[in-house]
């Protein structure tokens, strides 16, 4: 039965009523708990509490306040988060600056008429400009690095006026239909077939198979539109290439007229030791796509970028791709904020010190259970740690979250759990999840590969 709008006024006025204290009483948390988990189960999706139970012992941890790297359950448990929202966090939650930036333009103008110039929109366009490789210039802001991933395709489309695309095994672009066409992962795929109909998958890092595709593709006049690669493969399982993979890739779409387009949602924003990881092989791309951290952990933005010969195709026709949220004031303010903390922090090379530390001491950790651990890989502060089995990358997971440090899969496997901070994460706070992985390391790797010797038997 429907809630009557009387209900629905006293509901909403509880609701905001709770919003508003700095302290819960205990009946506050226990109706938060049980409405939650109820209403997870009747009205968003009971699969995501199947989920939560497969990955912690308390499944039902309600997510109540965040500061620096770590966040509080609303029973009061803190957590040290070593899962950075997936890559979101790089300035760490809520940075005072950007916090303070979005505030500041809250009490101003939340969002804009979409009729008149945004200033600071315009202003993010050109820092974006500044810090990206090359000759990348013009900007288009959407909400998510999934909407990114379909302008910059669309984009690729306009300018060459091909229709197809080369993606990645492992590679991860979101789950819009242009964009999961790039997307590899079956499972994801399957049940919305047809999606763009010729997007060729590769094997991720050999450069052979992107030019075979090329080549076939240019002889039966099926010419390609872009090459589309994440730097590093995230969902994929933090996948890194050799070193001559996006310089021999450059080359090749140069050679056959495809624009490179490089999926920056994850590793951008300093996370691998550089603003861009693009930069760690002095690579341009054609197209960039941004999101996750761009926002500065506060607020959703995402954006593709590109250079001013590309980008002629939209100044005829600026509305031939538009968004109604995208390049908000609020979501702007944060973006720039972000970007001043990260350069006046130095946080791309702190993310590259601490993530060569952190790799250092995972991987004497891997020496040490060398049947548990299959691989330790990554660059900067995104980095993956590979198990035998999906279980035991679960077994993991649930330990350390017991144990109060939060980690997780990938959303091709939880084989490899991913290591990915703050970039602000200390050297305490480091070596306190080193710790803590160790002694669960220690507990998993006894239940599954150690064997109690036999009891010997007294004379």
């Amino acid at each position: 039965m429907k809630a009557t709008p009387q209900d629905i006024l006293k509901e909403t006025q509880h609701t905001l009523d709770l919003i508003a204290k700095r302290e819960l009483a205990e009946d506050d948390k226990k109706y938060l708990s049980e409405i939650t988990t109820a209403h997870y189960t009747n009205y968003v999706n009971p699969g995501i509490l199947e989920y939560r139970k497969s990955v912690s012992t308390e499944y039902a941890s309600i997510e109540w306040s965040d500061s620096a790297n770590g966040f509080t359950d609303l029973k009061g448990r803190k957590y040290l988060d070593l899962l950075g929202g997936y890559g979101i966090y790089n300035v760490g939650h809520r940075h005072p600056k950007v916090v303070e930036a979005v505030i500041n333009q809250l009490n101003r103008q939340a969002l804009h008429s979409q009729e008149l110039l945004e200033p600071f929109r315009a202003i993010l366009a050109k820092l974006i400009a500044d810090i990206t490789p090359g000759e990348l210039q013009y900007s288009f802001f959407g909400n998510s690095g999934a909407e990114a991933v379909e302008g910059a395709m669309k984009l690729a489309m306009l300018h060459t006026g091909r229709k197809s695309f080369i993606a990645a095994t492992s590679g991860f672009h979101g789950k819009t239909l242009g964009a999961l066409s790039a997307t590899a992962k079956a499972k994801f795929r399957q049940p919305f077939l047809p999606i763009l109909p010729d997007c060729y998958h590769v094997p991720y890092g050999d450069a052979d198979y992107i030019e075979s595709v090329l080549i076939s593709s240019d002889e039966v006049g099926n010419d390609i539109a872009g090459v589309i690669l994440e730097p590093i493969q995230g969902e994929g399982g933090i996948n890194v290439p050799p070193d001559d993979y996006f310089p021999r890739v450059r080359d090749l779409c140069d050679r056959y007229g495809a624009l490179l387009i490089v999926d920056e949602v994850q590793t951008g924003m300093g996370r691998t030791g550089r603003m861009f990881c693009v930069d760690h092989w002095n690579v341009v791309p054609d197209i960039m796509c941004l999101g996750k951290a761009l926002g500065g952990g506060v607020m959703p933005i995402g954006a593709f970028v590109s250079n001013k010969v590309i980008w002629e195709q939209l100044f005829s026709e600026p509305w031939l791709h538009s968004t109604t949220f995208g390049g908000n004031p609020l979501a702007c303010v944060a973006a720039i904020a972000n970007i001043h903390v990260l350069l006046e922090e130095k946080l791309p090379e702190k993310s590259e010190k601490l993530g060569n530390e952190f790799m250092a001491k995972l991987k004497a950790l891997r020496r040490r259970f060398p049947k548990l651990c299959v691989d330790v890989r990554g660059k900067g502060l995104m980095i993956g740690i590979e198990f035998p089995t999906d279980a035991i990358g679960f077994e993991v997971s649930k330990g350390l979250f017991d144990n109060g440090v939060l980690v997780a899969g990938t959303l091709f496997s939880a084989k490899t759990i991913r290591i990915e901070p703050p970039l602000t994460l200390t050297t305490a706070e480091m070596n306190q999840a080193v710790s803590i992985l160790e002694k669960v390391l220690k507990e998993v790797n006894g239940r599954h590969f150690e064997t109690k010797k036999p009891a010997v038997a007294k004379r």
